[in-house]
């Protein structure tokens, strides 16, 4: 009777949900993944039909606009723009072009529900209150990948065809460019810029870890401007203007990894003041 009464005082504590993650076997967490794997990828197929079903806009007024002189972007950056000409120099170069576009192009517009399932995979780990900021923290992930895609089509992409179109050594030698390495070229250019994009992202997590701090950003500020320069070198054609058009962005985005590494810091404090308040109860 006495241990029943004990027993009934003291009821045994439900796992919550960060200890049940830690309960699971390796083999679980893999299956967990392979699944969250697939429903992300299916997300991503699901953007690729939808590009399919709209494949003439895609391909004709997004992928091909900056190609043509009367693209909006050239008006709106003062550029006196050229026509491109583009050639299918393979038998099978246009198709491949066409599935490679719409795959890529898919692929993006469905990543936000391949982003949205690595969290639920992450999630379990996390606090209560981490869950519940588990779908915004997907959401915080696809707005700046989706913003440097967006920079980069429609800033870097216009310069950098002008620039190699205008180019030429001799005047005997017409730019006539291959689809496919257009394709390929608009592709590098515009995904790089969205994993570029993902900085101030990658800050705040690394922060919320307190492996990164705003004094170590802002002790290396100089050191970043010349990697800045670097990777806007490596990304545009060989034009001053278009370099620190790039680069200035980039800036811009290491002063905001240092402004949001400061909440990721808060964060990891505020944690750590619960973790001990917890101790002492």
């Amino acid at each position: 009777m006495a241990e029943r009464q004990i027993m009934s005082e003291n009821p045994p504590k439900a796992i919550p949900p960060k200890d049940r993650s830690n309960q699971m076997s390796f083999l679980e967490h893999i299956e967990e993944l392979r699944w969250r794997l697939i429903k992300g990828i299916g997300g991503m197929i699901i953007g690729v039909i939808a590009t399919v079903i709209f494949s003439d806009f895609v391909i004709e007024e997004i992928l091909l606009g900056p190609t043509k002189s009367d693209f909006f972007m050239y008006q709106l950056i003062g550029v006196d723009a050229q026509d491109l000409t583009l050639q299918s120099r393979k038998l099978p170069g246009q198709f491949f072009a066409y599935w490679g576009a719409i795959i890529i192009s898919g692929a993006i517009m469905g990543s936000p529900i391949f982003f949205y399932q690595m969290w639920q995979f992450i999630e379990p780990a996390l606090e209560l209150k981490e869950k519940k900021s588990a779908f915004l923290n997907s959401v915080f992930v696809s707005v700046f990948f989706f913003a440097g895609i967006s920079f980069g089509y429609l800033v870097l992409v216009p310069f950098a065809l002008q620039f190699f179109t205008a180019f030429q050594i001799s005047d005997v030698v017409r730019n006539d460019f291959d689809i496919n390495e257009y394709f390929s070229s608009l592709s590098l250019w515009v995904v790089t810029c969205g994993i570029i994009f993902q900085i101030p992202v990658v800050s705040y997590f690394l922060a919320k870890l307190d492996i990164l701090t705003p004094t170590f950003l802002r002790k290396y500020r100089k050191h970043a401007i010349v990697l800045a320069l670097v990777v806007a070198a490596f990304l545009t054609p060989p034009d001053p203007v278009s370099q620190i058009l790039i680069a200035f962005p980039l800036l811009l985005l290491y002063e905001l990894s240092i402004w949001i590494a400061k909440l990721g810091n808060r964060h990891y404090a505020k944690s750590l003041e619960k973790a001990f308040a917890g101790d002492e109860l």
